[in-house]
């Protein structure tokens, strides 16, 4: 048998050869940037010889602080063709999670968006891996108080486009994101070549997500969330058009970007489609050609998939994933036997949060580790295994035990249907999701109890119509140096955490005392009913 390596380079040159002209869009401040994948490929070599430059080598890692638009696309495909780890980091992150990852990862470079640079001054010093920053968009790079800086679009100018394609296994590393840090320091993900490209057949089978040459995929969730669900890599191997929303992810932006570009598929967190909904109920309209929406992060009410089936005529399908395993796993498609059910039981699948998928395995099992049936009611934490999974933590030995048998042990609390149908019925370890983003209830409480005055701190979620949840602290007073008000106790913790982790001063009360269970735990399934 031939051995053919499956590699990113691979894609890149699909889509030169046969998609030359389909387009790639981009929502800039200045406006509507528009190339070809012909016009990418040369850009992509012009960047391979700009890395090279910069003394970027075979395993090095390469970091991003972007958002979605053609200049991090091109990092995508510049940064693994020359057998580097691009890691793409999270910009919701606080400064200290951020620092703790660049070192963890031990970056060279940095590629950052003009007007996230700021977020990355207070690391000036402390992140000593770091040569150079390259500022995308930016009049003046220097500006940005990054040191040493320089111009992207310079650079550029100034390299060859013919560039030398090296030769790479597909087991080489090529893209490096880590988790959000929900307990303790965040997790770095490796992922090899080979994974990637996987995940793209897989997504790209029809009994699947759908996707042909004809569609145009408004790429919603983040590049740095999980590689941006696989979609810059899909649509070049598909020939499909990315539109790359930038920085402006508003509803009326979004519903913009869906009636003039023709956008037939995209995907998001719950919350940016409660507020779409909430937007065109107000300002009437329609979604023009969208037909498929992939939901991640959270789960969607049933409401919400009701009124966009029954209103717009768009499908929103919910898909369950980690970045551990990849862009996430397969939706839930109606199979031969579902189709023949009454349409309130076929609306009623609407609520599993996704559907085993090919070349992965899934079991649910109990806390002695043993499995249990698929009959819908048991319920156990998930255990997942396939082709576009990790095997450990990058730099972590001591994390990757959650790696165990072979099976990643993720925490989740499920029950699957007789179909392969799985709903995750509860947050493992109190974890609060925000906006698809967890939130450490743990975390929380140890920055409020480290607040003079404070005896005692629980932390659960409430539901949030915008946010899916939101953090709410109970907090137990002691001692004249209490306190008085809940903004103080904001105050004395934000140093810790990004803003979009906070509690509001409305989220923070005052008791006498917190629920105990008979162990002396915080009893949390009371404060729950209370919220």
């Amino acid at each position: 048998m031939m051995d053919y390596q499956l590699t990113l380079p691979t894609l890149l040159e699909r889509a030169r050869r046969w998609f030359p002209e389909q387009q790639i869009v981009s929502n800039l401040p200045e406006g509507i940037h528009r190339y070809t994948f012909r016009d990418f490929y040369g850009r992509v070599c012009r960047l391979m010889n700009v890395l090279r430059g910069l003394g970027v080598r075979p395993g090095d890692r390469v970091a991003t602080f972007a958002w979605n638009h053609f200049r991090h696309m091109e990092l995508y495909y510049a940064v693994p063709a020359l057998g580097a780890v691009l890691h793409t980091l999270n910009i919701r992150l606080a400064p200290q999670q951020l620092e703790y990852i660049v070192n963890n990862a031990e970056d060279t470079t940095i590629f950052a968006d003009a007007d996230l640079a700021p977020q990355l001054v207070p690391l000036l010093g402390r992140i000593p891996s770091v040569q150079s920053f390259v500022i995308m968009g930016a009049a003046d790079p220097a500006a940005t108080g990054l040191a040493p800086v320089l111009d992207y679009e310079t650079l550029m100018a100034d390299a060859a486009e013919d560039a030398e394609f090296p030769e790479i296994g597909e087991r080489e590393a090529c893209m490096l994101c880590y988790t959000s840090g929900t307990t303790g320091n965040p997790k770095g993900v490796l992922y090899s070549h080979r994974s990637q490209v996987l995940q793209c057949l897989i997504g790209g089978m029809t009994d699947n997500f759908q996707f042909t040459e004809g569609d145009v995929m408004l790429a919603i969730a983040p590049m740095f969330h999980v590689n941006g669900w696989g979609i810059p890599f899909l649509c070049a191997m598909l020939g499909a058009r990315p539109v790359l929303p930038g920085a402006t992810l508003d509803s009326a932006t979004l519903v913009r970007l869906i009636r003039e570009e023709g956008v037939t598929f995209t995907n998001g967190v719950p919350t940016i489609w409660t507020g779409v909904l909430d937007y065109l109920r107000e300002h009437g309209g329609d979604l023009g050609r969208l037909e498929r929406v992939l939901i991640g992060g959270a789960p969607v009410p049933l409401e919400l998939i009701d009124a966009y089936r029954r209103d717009y005529g768009v499908a929103l399908r919910q898909a369950w994933g980690m970045t551990e395993t990849a862009p996430p796993g397969r939706p839930l498609v109606y199979t031969r036997s579902m189709q023949a059910l009454p349409e309130a039981e076929k609306l009623a699948f609407l609520r599993k949060s996704a559907t085993v998928g090919p070349c992965e395995e899934i079991k649910v099992v109990d806390e002695l580790g043993v499995e249990l049936p698929w009959d819908d009611t048991a319920m156990g934490e998930l255990l997942v295994r396939g082709v576009g999974m990790a095997a450990g933590y990058f730099n972590n030995p001591e994390a990757s035990q959650a790696f165990a048998d072979g099976w990643l042990h993720t925490g989740d609390v499920v029950s699957v249907d007789p179909h392969g149908n799985y709903r995750i019925r509860d947050r493992a370890k109190d974890l609060i999701k925000s906006g698809g983003e967890w939130i450490s209830s743990v975390a929380l409480e140890n920055a409020i109890m480290s607040c003079a005055g404070v005896a005692e701190a629980a932390v659960v979620a409430r539901p949030d119509h915008r946010w899916d949840e939101r953090p709410v602290a109970f907090v137990v007073l002691r001692g004249d140096a209490a306190p008085t008000e809940p903004e103080d106790i904001i105050a004395h913790i934000a140093p810790e955490f990004a803003k979009w982790q906070l509690p509001g001063p409305e989220d923070i009360r005052f008791v006498e005392a917190l629920p105990k269970t008979s162990v002396g735990k915080f009893d949390k399934k009371v404060l729950r009913t209370q919220v």
